[in-house]
């Protein structure tokens, strides 16, 4: 299963902008991506309510995942790996793009 950790850097963690901005980005990928933190459940990251409910917060360490069975032939376990690395980006910026 294709992972990434990342650190939430924006000062107020996940919430309004920087979930939107998040979301919208996992949304662009066209893969189902899943956000948790590393002792939580899975939540659906394409869902701007479901991350803003599990209140990731400043400096929380989160997974993300696709889980395989998920990718088809254009998506291949390559393109997920740059996916969450790219998604992984956006949560470590200090300020919502």
């Amino acid at each position: 299963m294709p992972q990434q950790k990342a650190l939430v850097a924006a000062e107020i963690g996940l919430h309004a902008r920087a979930a939107a901005v998040f979301v919208r980005a996992v949304t662009e990928t066209g893969l189902p991506v899943t956000i948790r933190k590393t002792d939580g459940k899975p939540v659906d990251a394409r869902s701007l309510l479901e991350v803003m409910t599990e209140d990731f917060g400043h400096g929380c360490e989160v997974l993300l995942e696709v889980a395989p069975d998920a990718l088809t032939d254009s998506q291949t376990l390559w393109t997920a790996r740059n996916a969450l690395a790219a998604l992984s980006s956006v949560l470590e910026a200090p300020e919502a793009r």
